[in-house]
C-alpha cells in the first residue's frame, strides 16, 4: 500500500507538469517543493521517482531532476506508438465491450458533440480519465498489459503534449466525426473496421500536428526537434 502523502504529492505534481504550471525543462528543487506541498523529503522523492518512471521527469548527472522538455520528435514518436497500440485496443474493445459499456460510450460521444458545438468547432479538449475518448477505448480493451502501457506509461505524457502544444485545432470537427465512426464500428462489433478507423484517425492527427509544428518552427522540420 502506497503512502497517502506520497500519492497526493505524486498526483499534484503530475498535474502541474502535465498542465505546464511546472514548465518543461525546469529543475525540481526538493527544498522548494517540500515547502510548497508541505511534505518531508521522503514522500517527495517517492513521488518524483514515480514521475520519472512515467517519463514526465528526467534526471541528469550533476543537474538533478527536471520536468521533461517537450520536443516535436518526442511527440511524433508517441503518435507512432499510439497508432499501432490504440488500433489494437479499438479492435479488442469491439470484440469485448458489454452492450452497457457501448451505450455509455455513445452517451460520451453525445456529450462531446455538445461541447464542440459550444466551442463552435474550434476546440475539442477532453477531461482526463474516463471522460477522455481514447482512454475509455483503451480501458475497454480487456487487455491489462495494453491498458498499463497506454493508460499509465504513455497517457499522461501524451496529455502533457496535448495541453502544452495547444488545445485548439482546425481538426476539432473532423476528430469528433472520426471518433463517432469508431464508436459506430465498435457498436457493430466490427473489430477490423474499428482498428482501421482508429489507426487512420491517429495518423490524421499526427499529420496535422506535424504541419502545425513545421509552421511554428520551419527550421526544425527535418529533425522534428
Amino acid at each position: 500500500m502506497r503512502d497517502s502523502t506520497a500519492e497526493r504529492v505524486f498526483v499534484e505534481l503530475r498535474q502541474a507538469i502535465v498542465e505546464g504550471r511546472i514548465p518543461p525543462g525546469s529543475k525540481l528543487s526538493e527544498p522548494v517543493l517540500a515547502a510548497d506541498y508541505a511534505v518531508s523529503r521522503a514522500p517527495l522523492r517517492e513521488a518524483i521517482g514515480r514521475l520519472e518512471a512515467l517519463g514526465l521527469v528526467e534526471r541528469r548527472p550533476r543537474i538533478g531532476a527536471r520536468a521533461v522538455k517537450l520536443t516535436g520528435a518526442g511527440l511524433m514518436e508517441l503518435y507512432e506508438i499510439r497508432e499501432a497500440l490504440e488500433g489494437t485496443a479499438a479492435r479488442l474493445a469491439a470484440e469485448r465491450m458489454s452492450d452497457a459499456a457501448i451505450a455509455d460510450l455513445q452517451a460520451l460521444m453525445a456529450r462531446h458533440r455538445d461541447e464542440v458545438a459550444r466551442e463552435h468547432g474550434q476546440a475539442y479538449f477532453q477531461q482526463a480519465g474516463d471522460l477522455d475518448f481514447h482512454y475509455r477505448i483503451v480501458a475497454s480493451s480487456g487487455n491489462a498489459r495494453l491498458t498499463r502501457i497506454l493508460c499509465d506509461d504513455l497517457y499522461h505524457l501524451m496529455r502533457m503534449y496535448r495541453c502544452q502544444f495547444g488545445m485548439k485545432s482546425d481538426r476539432a470537427r473532423e476528430a469528433l466525426t472520426e471518433h463517432g465512426r469508431i464508436v459506430d464500428a465498435i457498436a457493430e462489433r466490427d473489430g477490423e473496421l474499428a482498428e482501421w478507423l482508429m489507426r487512420r484517425h491517429i495518423l490524421a492527427s499526427r499529420r496535422s500536428v506535424e504541419r502545425r509544428l513545421a509552421a511554428r518552427n520551419p527550421t526544425t522540420t527535418e529533425d522534428r526537434s
